[in-house]
């Protein structure tokens, strides 16, 4: 029998899953970059940027209420009504796949030229048929994860990204190799998440075939078939009817999808308003070097941090939701604290990598170390990035889907206004801050109305402990950066970038938890909360604190 997965469990496979998927879908970014100039990296981060957004659109909200409506019927014993609604989701996926690709296929010359990068036209038309199977697999994924069962996502993302970043190489290096151009280059590097999509979708049918078998050989096991249970005042209302599936589909998922396409709008804004908003100060030759930095190695690495926050917004969603259907309040306080702090303590330490060591991780990565403080800027400010995503979904998980779309939408309106201000007199660092300034917003909000519905607190006394932890490691950590590069200096080629990381990181793995324990920010208590393996790693840091104390 397939075995649900618990909220940390759940979150270690995907989060461990995304995070060899981002790697992987950098690993594509790189021979990109090296292998084209920044007229090809800005059509290929164009057309990503519009790709992604679009999967959001078409994926991101109606998995999220598939899995929410899931779970809360199976925590209630209403399995028939789940099937009706998968079966219904599905057709929905399938309808949103044609009408995406289409869009895409039709729209790509204006939207290339409004946004100053026509070159990219052909890039967006390349990667347009991968929305064809994506909406599908996301409803499957919906499905997998209401039921608990994360391992089929995040089995698939590997899958999905293994094939594409092969697909994509080959094939930028074939037609490099064949003559073509840039813009040519860069379409064949999009055109790799064509047969990613193809990939993820066998890797589902997989585990829907093995889920299918399990649930017939328990269903063979019953003596008796189980009374349809009594619908109670405040539980989810019984849907028979598809008209009725798809209202209720669409009434939380929208909400959802608002909050879910918050991160990739706002890059799609930057990528979009950079180049008109600048061209009027800033030389053109130097809009272009943005442009190229900010889509396809700032954006990039950024994306790095938020991994486990992906992966823990999905996985806590199902959790709060059966647990608050239940009336379980002291439940959804404990999981959403423990979510919370999750994210916190295990994102700070990426973050602070990945921006004090930006130029290091940059200079490694790509062909240069141009452009890093773009990189750094926009890494450091993924902490809130992750919050907001984290408190997102513990909203949606308390049926408070409205709430959080109000929050995500008047922070994008503070994002857009600041970007139209900031833009044009500091160009791409008034957009990247203007960034940070709404993650923060939206994080501070969320925050403010979870904790009056359920008492839930992210750090409570422990704030001053964690700020004092995250300024002493980031200290330590630019002196690092920056001496490093100067001490490997002389081993030339990319070996000073490779080593100032690798020591930076080592630095980070061992500074961070030492000083977390020692100033009371995480607790030994803490520890036994955790999975078996975790509770091993982190032992030896508690001691630290109990010796303190004695």
């Amino acid at each position: 029998m397939v075995k649900k997965d618990s909220l940390v469990k759940g979150t270690i496979i995907l989060a461990a899953a995304a995070m060899v998927a981002r790697v992987l879908g950098i690993f594509q970014r790189v021979p990109l970059q090296h292998a084209m100039n920044n007229e090809g990296n800005s059509a290929f981060g164009q057309a990503n940027n519009v790709y992604l957004l679009l999967l959001v659109f078409a994926t991101a909200g109606i998995p999220s209420a598939v899995s929410k409506m899931v779970s809360e019927r199976l925590a209630l014993g209403r399995e028939e009504e789940v099937n009706l609604i998968y079966r219904a989701a599905l057709r929905f996926g399938v309808i949103a796949g044609i009408v995406m690709t289409a869009l895409l296929l039709v729209a790509a010359p204006y939207y290339a030229d409004l946004s100053g990068v026509p070159q990219s036209t052909l890039a967006i038309r390349a990667i347009a048929p991968s929305l064809l199977l994506f909406p599908i697999i996301a409803m499957m994924r919906g499905y997998f994860q209401g039921r608990q069962f994360m391992i089929a996502g995040g089995v698939s993302q590997i899958v999905e990204q293994i094939a594409r970043v092969v697909t994509a190489v080959a094939l930028l290096y074939a037609l490099q190799a064949w003559g073509y151009g840039d813009t040519v280059m860069a379409a064949g590097g999009a055109f790799g998440s064509v047969l990613g999509s193809i990939a993820a979708f066998g890797t589902m049918l997989w585990f829907a075939y093995k889920l299918r078998r399990s649930d017939r050989a328990a269903a063979g096991g019953r003596t008796a078939a189980a009374e349809r249970p009594a619908v109670k005042p405040g539980d989810p209302p019984v849907l028979a009817k598809p008209r009725d599936i798809y209202s209720a589909i669409f009434r939380i998922s929208i909400p959802i999808l608002l909050t879910a396409m918050t991160v990739q709008l706002i890059y799609l804004i930057d990528s979009t308003l950079l180049v008109p908003l600048s061209e009027w100060r800033f030389e053109t030759a130097d809009i272009e070097v943005w442009h190229a930095v900010l889509t396809n190695n700032a954006q990039s690495i950024a994306g790095i941090p938020p991994v486990l926050a992906i992966a823990l917004s999905a996985s806590i969603l199902p959790v709060i939701s059966s647990a608050f259907a239940a009336g379980d309040t002291e439940r959804v306080r404990r999981q959403g604290t423990l979510a919370m702090r999750i994210a916190v303590f295990s994102g700070m330490p990426v973050v602070l990598l990945l921006s004090v060591g930006a130029q290091a991780v940059n200079g490694l990565l790509f062909k240069t170390d141009a452009g890093s403080a773009i990189v750094g800027m926009l890494t450091a400010g993924t902490i809130f990035q992750i919050t907001m995503m984290t408190s997102n979904s513990i909203l949606n998980g308390l049926g408070r889907q409205r709430v959080g779309m109000a929050h995500t939408l008047t922070g994008i309106g503070i994002k857009l206004a600041l970007s139209l201000a900031l833009t044009p007199f500091f160009g791409v660092y008034g957009l990247v801050a203007a960034t940070s300034a709404c993650f923060v917003f939206v994080t501070v909000w969320n925050m403010a109305t979870i904790r009056k519905l359920t008492g839930v607190k992210v750090l409570g006394d422990r704030w001053p402990g964690f700020a004092a932890t995250v300024l002493l490691v980031a200290a330590a950590g630019g002196a690092v950066a920056y001496y490093g590069l100067e001490w490997f200096a002389p081993a030339g080629w990319k070996w000073p970038y490779f080593f100032t990381t690798v020591l930076l990181g080592a630095m980070v793995c061992v500074a961070y938890p030492v000083l977390l324990f020692l100033f009371r920010a995480m607790r030994a208590e803490d520890v036994e909360s955790y999975p078996a393996k975790l509770r091993k790693l982190l032992r030896p840091f508690a001691k630290l604190q109990s010796r303190a104390r004695g």
